[in-house]
């Protein structure tokens, strides 16, 4: 009777065969490969190599990962990093192969919540890092919190806003208007992070349709002005109503102009160049004459 054939065990392989990556596990937190670990989809926070950044890189050098980064599994294969985008790039600087991690088995939205208050309390965030982490943790909320007892869009919105601007130092309301910034164009929220374009007035803006928010840039850039607060809601209320034109656009900033062209000189400055006796009619006359025998000089070298 032939002896039966010994069946092959079969070979299963690793996780981090599967994934391509290198995996050591202590207490929790796992060794991985740089270069396994893929950036937050839509990463809203810029990952400069500025001065803090060589500063980083320089403590990791000396001293390592004080704080795990945080990643999940992805299906394409290695790891998404939710939170430690700066230190994974700050590893690269000081030339490690490895980033001390914690991994996390968590939904899409789990996973923006975590992303955005990792980063929120940074010290000087753009605008627009500030706008767009806002808008994805709100909806992401938003989504989590779904509730067939809610008639209203409105009181989801609310309870959505009020919960994103928990530790933010920013109103809820303050919360919805950071998130409208979002429906600028690029060029616009360049300026607001530039600190060119007052963040009221972007808010104001942010209202335009596309189409209309190009025309404003132009016209800006034709005039080297920025609309005021008081222009950009009149824009707004045009907007409402029907599409904004060129022209229109040059009415309200030309007549807000001019209304303002308004030089208000203290008193107590003006009187000691005159005699007491002068009344303010007396003062004015001069000081006109002044100007334009000023202008009439300018105009002649």
């Amino acid at each position: 009777m032939p002896s039966k054939k010994r069946a092959t065990p079969i070979s299963l392989q690793p996780l981090d065969a599967l994934f391509g990556t290198s995996e050591e596990t202590t207490n929790g937190i796992s060794e991985i490969a740089i270069g396994s670990l893929h950036p937050f989809p839509n990463h809203p926070f810029q990952v400069k190599d500025d001065k803090k950044m060589e500063e980083l890189s320089e403590s990791i050098t000396q001293y390592g990962v004080l704080v795990p980064g945080i990643v999940r599994l992805r299906e394409s294969g290695g790891y998404e990093l939710v939170a430690g985008h700066r230190r994974k790039r700050a590893c690269e600087l000081a030339g490690l192969e490895k980033m001390p991690v914690i991994i996390k088995d968590i939904t899409d939205d789990e996973a923006t919540v975590i992303m955005v208050d990792s980063n929120i309390q940074r010290e000087e965030l753009l605008i627009s890092e500030k706008a767009f982490a806002y808008k994805m943790k709100y909806e992401a909320l938003k989504r989590q919190g779904k509730r067939s007892d809610l008639t209203s869009c409105q009181v989801g919105k609310k309870l959505a806003a009020e919960e994103v601007s928990q530790n933010t130092g920013d109103s809820s309301r303050q919360i919805l208007r950071y998130i409208h910034l979002t429906e600028l164009i690029a060029e616009f929220l360049e300026l607001a992070d530039e600190k060119k374009l007052p963040f009221n007035t972007a808010v104001e803006v942010s209202y335009l349709r596309t189409e209309e928010q190009q025309i404003l840039l132009q016209y800006m850039h034709n005039h080297n002005i920025v609309p005021s607060m008081k222009q950009a809601k009149e824009l707004k209320q045009i907007s409402k109503e029907r599409m904004l034109t060129y022209s229109e656009i040059d009415q309200i900033c030309m007549n807000e102009s001019i209304e303002k062209v308004q030089v208000q000189i203290p008193a107590k400055k003006l009187k000691q160049y005159f005699p007491e006796t002068y009344t303010k009619t007396q003062m004015e006359e001069i000081i006109f004459m002044l100007l334009a025998s000023w202008a009439e000089r300018e105009g002649k070298e």
